[in-house]
């Protein structure tokens, strides 16, 4: 094994890009003379470990010619087919690590042919992951793999691990271990740019595979170990305080931007996260040639240096276009055009612009994916030039997918906006993201799309639902002629005992009676110029900030009469005619797939706003989160009233009574909760629900509506004016921290068993097996109605201090018919 690294330069005599970290820290790379070539250190800000060892290779924190960052996983890749020899290599399943690696991993199975996938940290609605597992040492630890096919993993085939780096091999190890006892197999190969493990990992590695009794062998193009003095990562940390990781810099935006369509070949994924098949490899390859020329006219032809830039997991495809665009531009006379590769990383690292330090600089902006993938700041390093003008790119082409095409990329502090500040044109490449099942099931299989299943169209009424047809497109499933219904206690038993999920039947509708209904119509009657202007504000913040070209999508039921009055503004107000329709969204089950899709086909996501009525600890917000995340959709919900504080998007965050909580399907359009069970809900159609057209003669769903829009006129000023602050939008969450506190306080076990609010609280008397209501003391008129319907069945209503709700109601948390106590038990 070599010796260290001594005076920075490295065998082609340039400054070596980690001499700054080793005259700083002490910090030595000791091993293969060519650990020098393949690496340069960095500082992390990150308390696990002290340096980040920085590919010049890979393409991620460095920019590099594209041509050597194939050739680098190719490399590898010849390295693992010369050990397993011939058929086994053809046979091979490769895995890449997110997100460094899912580039490298495709490169190197591009080199056997073989099957790819890689792990991800983007959940996909509609897919459970058949594995999971940790990285310890990473920014962002958590994994998942979403194989569309289980083929990719299936049979005894040789499965190769591929990461940039192995330090101790934890991360395989946890992998292996995640997946053996599912898919085993005999025989395991880990492939790795360098290995960096010492002698007790080493024999970690040895035992592990002793007692699963398999074989896990080590492919690296250079091996060798990091010395680390005493106290590193107090000094890292100290000097991470003291210069500080890039983020707050602001510049004038100047460059260009463009947007590029590109030809993206059907049936080939953008990457390998629910996999990537042989016949796949080839199409892509195929379709490259095109895709690079287009890429060169969207250029404006002076440039001297292009970067190509992938998003984070999405590494490969941009690799692949950064070659197609250099050898377009070869062709083309424009051979003294350099082009680079790189990608944007979670990973918040030091900066200094120093030759002998590999992160020169960095750009900081918002992630722009999906919630669940996890919010904070991005970062982008050496693509500005810094003290450098030569270092200097003339042209960035940022290619993201269209799941990370999304508002905060186009914010004023975004990554687009950070790329226009360094250099003269910006060219932005959106890739259409998979959609799992559109694969052969098998790799000798010929590529095919899967044949296109018609979907089905919008309910309208008067043929369902009492609102007009232009007012509201139901995408559900009239199941009216099935009976549904259930007696109230025996849905609660059996939805508490786990035997059938609320979203399977439906409660008996609730007929008021005549004092019920003048209480609604007092309600109605007191609050319909406080609806108006929560409807004006959150329509008016809507046009603010996500412009005219708006789609409104209710959450059926409770959300539709809200859609449609925001709509009903958007029209008076401004002369949009928005489209609006109804989706079922279900705890626990997420949002109905086919109305997406629906959605999706005509429409563009990022269009599309959620609406509701209200919210109570936030269950639905979180729910539509997790739903859409994966997905081009914008989860953020907006509702009239939002006292949980979970949205940024509200009217008012009082808990007001909305009289449309007062009642059921006779305010809602006529119209059921939503249904879904699979013995109705066909995988093409929407989720369900009834028309209860009986119930006509005690319809007030269009008086509600016209009552309130009356108000339209007398509020728009205060709508447009009084518009919350950005401050006062930020979500606090404090309601589901009270449901914790109010569920621990009372014994109840369930967080589902406990609704805040007074609509929630409402609809627990309606429809659910109320235990008791809590009201605050001293509140008035808003529960007048409250107050009827737990006298009429017979429910205690316990007034209480410091409630941050007007009431919450809770059902019975330990029911079985005939229980009435705090026991549970019948008497």
């Amino acid at each position: 094994m070599g010796a260290g690294v001594g005076n920075g330069v490295v065998g082609n005599g340039a400054t070596w890009s980690g001499r700054w970290v080793t005259q700083r820290l002490g910090i030595e790379l000791v091993g293969d003379p060519e650990l020098t070539d393949l690496l340069g250190l960095a500082v992390r800000d990150n308390p696990r470990r002290a340096q980040l060892l920085v590919s010049q290779v890979l393409g991620k924190h460095v920019p590099q010619q594209p041509g050597l960052v194939l050739g680098a996983g190719r490399r590898l890749g010849a390295a693992v087919r010369e050990l397993l020899g011939e058929p086994a290599s053809g046979s091979a399943v490769v895995l890449g690590f997110a997100e460094t690696a899912t580039g490298l991993g495709h490169c190197l199975a591009d080199e056997l042919d073989a099957r790819y996938l890689h792990s991800t940290r983007r959940p996909v609605a509609g897919m459970a992951p058949v594995a999971g597992f940790e990285e310890p040492h990473s920014h962002a630890t958590s994994h998942l793999l979403l194989p569309e096919s289980l083929e990719l993993l299936a049979h005894g085939d040789p499965l190769v691990l591929v990461d940039d780096e192995l330090s101790t091999g934890q991360t395989v190890l946890n992998t292996i271990e995640a997946l053996h006892s599912s898919w085993p197999r005999e025989r395991y190969v880990l492939a790795a740019l360098v290995d960096l493990r010492g002698s007790a990992d080493r024999e970690r590695l040895a035992a592990f595979a002793a007692e699963l009794g398999v074989s896990v062998e080590v492919v690296a193009l250079a091996q060798g170990r990091v010395r680390l003095p005493a106290g590193t990562r107090a000094r890292a940390r100290e000097l991470v305080a003291t210069l500080g990781v890039p983020g707050e810099s602001r510049q004038s935006t100047r460059g260009e931007l463009v947007r590029a369509e590109l030809p993206w070949p059907v049936g080939v994924p953008e990457g390998g996260r629910h996999g990537f098949w042989p016949a796949q490899r080839r199409a892509l390859a195929s379709a490259l040639p095109e895709l690079g020329e287009r890429l060169a006219k969207e250029l404006a032809g002076h440039e001297r240096r292009v970067l190509v830039l992938g998003c984070e997991e999405l590494s490969y495809a941009p690799l692949r276009l950064a070659e197609a665009l250099e050898l377009a531009l070869g062709s083309s006379g424009a051979s003294s055009v350099s082009v680079s590769f790189s990608t944007t990383t979670r990973s918040p690292v030091l900066a200094v612009d120093d030759p002998g330090y590999a992160i020169r600089t960095g750009l900081a902006f918002p992630a722009h994916g999906s919630p669940a993938e996890g919010g904070g700041i991005r970062f982008a390093y050496n693509v500005a030039p810094g003290r450098e003008a030569a270092r200097r790119f003339e042209a960035i082409v940022l290619v993201v997918d269209a799941a990370t095409d999304t508002p905060e990329l186009h914010a004023t502090d975004g990554l687009l906006a950070r790329l226009r500040a360094v250099t003269d044109r910006v060219v932005l490449v959106v890739l259409p993201v998979w959609r799992p099942g559109a694969v052969a099931a098998r790799p000798d299989e010929p590529l095919t799309c899967p044949p296109v299943v018609p979907l089905p169209s919008p309910l309208r009424g008067p043929a369902f639902s009492s609102y007009p047809a232009d007012e509201v497109g139901w995408l559900l499933t009239d199941l009216s002629a099935i009976a549904l219904e259930a007696p109230t206690e025996e849905r609660e038993e059996a939805v508490q005992s786990g035997g059938a999920h609320y979203a399977e039947s439906l409660p008996v509708e609730y007929h008021p009676g005549p004092e019920y209904l003048e209480l609604f119509q007092q309600a109605l009657r007191g609050s319909a110029r406080r609806i108006a202007l929560a409807v004006g504000t959150v329509a008016e913040t809507l046009v603010r900030e996500r412009g005219r070209d708006l789609v409104l999508a209710s959450l059926a039921r409770a959300g539709t009469p809200v859609g449609i009055l925001i709509r009903r503004w958007l029209a008076a107000e401004h002369g949009i005619d928005a489209p609006h329709y109804a989706i079922s969204i279900i705890r626990g089950r997420g949002v109905d797939p086919v109305a997406l899709r629906y959605l999706t086909e005509r429409h563009e996501p990022h269009r599309v706003v959620f609406v509701d009525g209200w919210t109570g600890k936030g269950a639905i917000a979180r729910e539509l989160a997790e739903a859409l995340a994966g997905t081009p959709f914008d989860p953020d919900l907006a509702v009239l009233a939002d006292p949980g504080r979970c949205v940024r998007t509200f009217g008012t965050r009082e808990d007001f009574l909305i009289p449309s909580a007062c009642l059921n399907s006779t305010v809602s359009g006529l119209i059921s909760r939503t249904v879904l069970r699979a013995d109705l809900i066909g995988p093409g159609d929407f989720h369900g629900a009834k028309y209860y057209q009986e119930l006509a003669p005690a319809d007030v769903s269009r008086a509600f509506l016209d009552t309130v829009t009356q108000w339209f006129p007398a509020v728009r000023q205060e709508a447009v004016s009084g518009a919350p602050t950005d401050a006062e939008r930020v979500p606090t969450w404090a309601g589901w921290a009270a449901v914790e506190r109010i569920s621990a306080e009372y014994g109840i076990g369930s967080l589902n068993l406990v609704k805040p609010g007074v609509g929630e609280t409402t609809r627990v008397l309606l429809r659910r097996v109320p235990w008791r209501i809590l009201a605050r003391r001293g509140a008035g008129a808003d529960l007048d109605h409250v107050r009827l319907l737990a006298a009429q069945r017979g429910v205690p209503v316990e007034e209480v201090d410091a409630l941050p709700y007007s009431c919450v109601g809770l059902i019975h948390p330990r029911f079985s018919r005939g229980a009435t106590g705090v026991t549970g038990k019948a008497i």
